[in-house]
C-alpha cells in the first residue's frame, strides 16, 4: 500500500541503522540519500536509479543542485509550506550553500534522517531545519494517479 502511514512506517523502520556514507540497506548502514533511495527501493521494488560515486562535497564540487535535480527526476516536488508526512524533506546546511541533505517527514514536528557520526533517528524539525529547508517532494503513486493521500 502507498499510502502516507506506510511510507513513515518504513522510514521508522530505518531507525538505529547505522551511518555508513554511500550505502542504502536497512540495518547495515546508509546515508541521508540512502535512506531515502532504500525507502523508494521498499515502495516500488527497484532503484530508482545509482548515483554515481560522490564524495561529501560533491554538491560543491559540481556547483549544481544534484541531489534537488535527482529528486525532481522520480519524486513531485510540492511547496515546502505544503510538505506533510512521508514528504522527503532537502536541506541547505548553510543558507545560499548547495542542498545536500534529505530526510523523511514522519510527523508536522519530526523527520527521519541519517547524519554522519549516528545512526538513523527521528529527531524534532526544529526551527534550524525549517529555515534550511530547501525543497520538499512526494513520492508518486504507483498508477500515475496523483499523489499519495
Amino acid at each position: 500500500m502507498l499510502d502516507r502511514p506506510h511510507i513513515v512506517a518504513l522510514a521508522r523502520a530505518w531507525i538505529g541503522t547505522p551511518y555508513h556514507h554511500q550505502a542504502s540497506l536497512r540495518g547495515i548502514g546508509t546515508d541521508c540519500i540512502g535512506l531515502v533511495r532504500g525507502i523508494y527501493r521498499e515502495l516500488y521494488g527497484l532503484d530508482a536509479e545509482t548515483p554515481p560515486a560522490y564524495s561529501r562535497d560533491w554538491a560543491e564540487g559540481q556547483g549544481r543542485e544534484t541531489l534537488i535535480e535527482a529528486a525532481r527526476r522520480h519524486l513531485i516536488e510540492v511547496p515546502k509550506t505544503d510538505a506533510r508526512p512521508g514528504d522527503v524533506l532537502v536541506f541547505r546546511c548553510r543558507a545560499g550553500a548547495l542542498a545536500k541533505h534529505a530526510g523523511v517527514m514522519a510527523h508536522p514536528r519530526t523527520m527521519i534522517h541519517a547524519m554522519e557520526g549516528a545512526p538513523v533517528c527521528e529527531v524534532a524539525l526544529s526551527a534550524w531545519w525549517r529555515r534550511h529547508l530547501a525543497a520538499a517532494f512526494q513520492f508518486p503513486i504507483v498508477n500515475g494517479e496523483g499523489y499519495a493521500q
